[in-house]
């Protein structure tokens, strides 16, 4: 005897061929209601379900990773993934519903024809989204693109006081630059008047206006490099910029700044003529041009200045008479008004005194377009820096130049026993930071446009270096500058040899160094030859930190291996290191860090006794200190058994072929 679930779904099956052959177009209605094609939509929703499900988690994936590469989602993308989200959603909950209609009909057992028709024809409805969604997805070549995020200082006036004197210079610019006509301004005054923060102020009025759609910056230097100018302006065109000869790079740039219908430009620190056409920046061959001067601050806001720096308070105390003085021997200067008010902060009525008195009676100095009201302005906050240590570290930001990464001068700090008592480079690191972040408070430090990156002014920067020369006798030789070594007295005392961005070739002197603990030479030109003598570091037994940092070596002197005080080594980039006598690495043994990324060691394997004509690994096992690592090897084969077992804090290591075309890092950092 057939069950009544039997017998409906053959009443159902004999109706619809009935139907068929009175009522074609009705078939195709009637077909929702035999169990098959419901079962058959159903399931078919499921799996287009799942499929659906598979492309969204793929694509959720590739956004991800975009958006850690700072990349910007396309917008049809977005959409997608709110309709795959809203349709998977809705499928669920079909699917849920579904079941739980079935099991409220005796178990399934007595459908409801109307219900199955529903569902059965809404299922097949969903099908065709969750499939159309599926295709679309297959035309995503692309999930995103790069963009060019504003610089902060654009979004920001933070440290900019609206002075009279000074509203007046940025409506004067505003209005220049309305005049269809000019093409050049040019804005001028002597160093720390504040000339960088006022055009900074005026580029993000103008922003916020739209009188721009684009804003560039770049800062020029005294030494102008154009390839690192057209690369800073590139970055922010989104334009990519092959390593090519510089008069290519600048038609493109001229080309894709053609292109532009609104855009300012902006060139920061010149300091002497500068061929726009050279850099690739577009200019009108009639356009006029007009040049601003930024002169001092009235005594009414070099006051006002004053009391923000060093807080409202000052002018309730019972010696305000005397800080109108101090404020006053600023001479109007924006930067000496901001790094003393920071220094006297809370100090006594002594300290003030004496502060007027040094302000009055300022020292020489030997760095041209530096005023000695200036200079004595910002020696006096460096003599109120709190402590020896956070001196030291002030006067170590000028020996690596106006612009460095927080993480560089964690290595000379170190290299150098900056932090006593400190042994983990976590709590180096925190302590650095808390010290850098009171130089930006005292106005001596500034913050770079990317993350942990800090820069001196240059007349902060000058002024610091005037102090180091003088108080440590450093050797310090910036920009290429004409120099020539110091007389052997003056070399026997000096501390700290720096030269930064050198076009030195040769070092054809024995130098006697016995004081000198740190070794800087930065290359003008990247990967520049550079002939050391065997015995150069003969005399320097006393070398805390040496950085030969992309400097064209093919060995390294024997001599080297003298420095047993020695705690950092850097020789990152020296592509052509091919040599190194065996033994020398071994010889430091109060090395902490080594640092010989992208060198072309060939390092030899240890066998026994036999001599051998390079170094080998196996040396680093005898550098008790040593917690920090970076080196490329070819072969994994040859790292020495118990390596990683040594007290490394942090360690990469590139294993590749003979081209150092990295297959395998083997990494950990501390700061992860």
């Amino acid at each position: 005897m057939l069950s009544g679930f039997k017998m409906l779904e053959i009443i159902v099956t004999l109706v619809l061929e009935l139907v068929k052959c009175l009522a074609p177009p009705t078939e195709r209605q009637l077909v929702y209601l035999r169990k098959r094609n419901y079962n058959a939509n159903l399931e078919n929703l499921k799996a287009e379900m799942e499929k659906l499900k598979a492309e969204r988690t793929s694509i959720q994936r590739r956004v991800s990773e975009a958006k850690e590469k700072g990349e910007e989602i396309e917008e049809k993308v977005e959409k997608w993934l709110v309709s795959a989200n809203g349709i998977i959603d809705q499928a669920a909950k079909f699917v849920e519903d579904e079941e739980s209609t079935n099991k409220r009909c005796l178990k399934g057992l007595c459908p409801n024809l109307k219900t199955r028709y529903q569902l059965s024809k809404k299922a097949e409805t969903e099908v065709k989204a969750l499939v159309e969604l599926g295709e679309e997805v297959k035309k995503f070549d692309i999930v995103s693109h790069r963009t060019t995020p504003e610089e902060i200082w654009l979004k920001s006036n933070k440290g900019y006081e609206a002075f009279e004197s000074r509203v007046s210079t940025l409506k004067s610019i505003q209005n220049a630059l309305t005049d269809v006509n000019v093409s050049i301004i040019g804005v001028y005054g002597m160093g720390g008047i504040g000339k960088t923060t006022l055009v900074k102020e005026f580029a993000r009025q103008a922003r916020e206006k739209k009188l721009f759609d684009r804003v560039v910056f770049s800062e020029v230097s005294q030494t102008p490099d154009i390839k690192k100018i057209q690369g800073e302006i590139a970055e922010k065109l989104g334009l990519e910029l092959s390593d090519e000869a510089e008069y290519r790079r600048a038609s493109r740039l001229y080309e894709r700044l053609k292109n532009e219908n609104k855009i300012l430009v902006i060139l920061d620190n010149i300091w002497k003529y500068l061929d726009l056409d050279t850099i690739g920046i577009p200019f009108g061959n009639d356009h006029e041009g007009y040049n601003f001067l930024i002169g001092n601050l009235s005594e009414e806001e070099a006051w006002r200045l004053f009391k923000i720096m060093n807080g409202d308070d000052v002018e309730n105390c019972k010696f305000k008479p005397t800080a109108i003085n101090v404020a006053q021997a600023c001479g109007g200067l924006p930067i000496a008004l901001t790094t003393v008010a920071r220094a006297l902060r809370n100090k006594s009525l002594h300290e003030w005194k004496n502060a007027l008195r040094e302000l009055q009676t300022p020292s020489v100095v030997n760095f041209e377009g530096v005023p000695a009201e200036t200079y004595s302005s910002i020696e006096l906050s460096f003599k109120y820096l709190k402590g020896e240590q956070l001196k030291k570290i002030f006067l170590l930001c000028s020996l690596i130049g106006n612009s460095f990464y927080l993480i560089d001068l964690l290595r000379y700090s170190m290299g150098l026993g900056l932090f006593h008592g400190v042994n983990k480079m976590e709590d180096a690191r925190n302590k650095l930071y808390a010290l850098v972040h009171e130089l930006r408070d005292c106005c001596l430090l500034l913050e770079g446009d990317r993350n942990e990156t800090f820069y001196m002014h240059d007349v902060v920067c000058d002024v610091a270096v005037s102090i180091a020369c003088r108080d440590q006798h450093v050797f310090l030789v910036r920009n290429d500058a004409v120099w020539e070594w110091p007389d052997g007295d003056a070399l026997k005392k000096c501390y700290a040899i720096s030269l930064l961005n050198s076009s030195i070739h040769e070092v054809s002197l024995e130098f006697e160094c016995p004081q000198l603990e740190f070794l800087h030479i930065d290359p003008k030109i990247t990967f520049a030859e550079l002939n050391i003598p065997d015995n150069f570091f003969k005399g320097m037994k006393k070398l805390r930190v040496v950085d030969l940092t992309r400097v064209r070596l093919f060995s390294l002197p024997s001599s080297i291996g003298q420095l047993t005080k020695l705690r950092m080594l850097d020789l990152t980039d020296c592509l052509q290191l091919k040599f190194i006598v065996p033994n020398i690495l071994s010889s430091f043994t109060r090395l902490e860090e080594l640092y010989m990324g992208s060198c072309s060691i060939k390092w030899e394997v240890r066998k026994g006794n036999s001599e051998r004509s390079n170094a080998s690994l196996d040396e680093l096992m005898h550098l008790q200190r040593l917690t920090t690592l970076e080196i490329d090897v070819e072969d994994d084969s040859i790292l020495p058994d118990g390596l990683f077992t040594k007290k490394l804090e942090r360690f990469d290591i590139s294993i590749g072929d003979g081209s150092f075309d990295s297959t395998k890092i083997i990494g950990n950092d501390w700061f992860q």
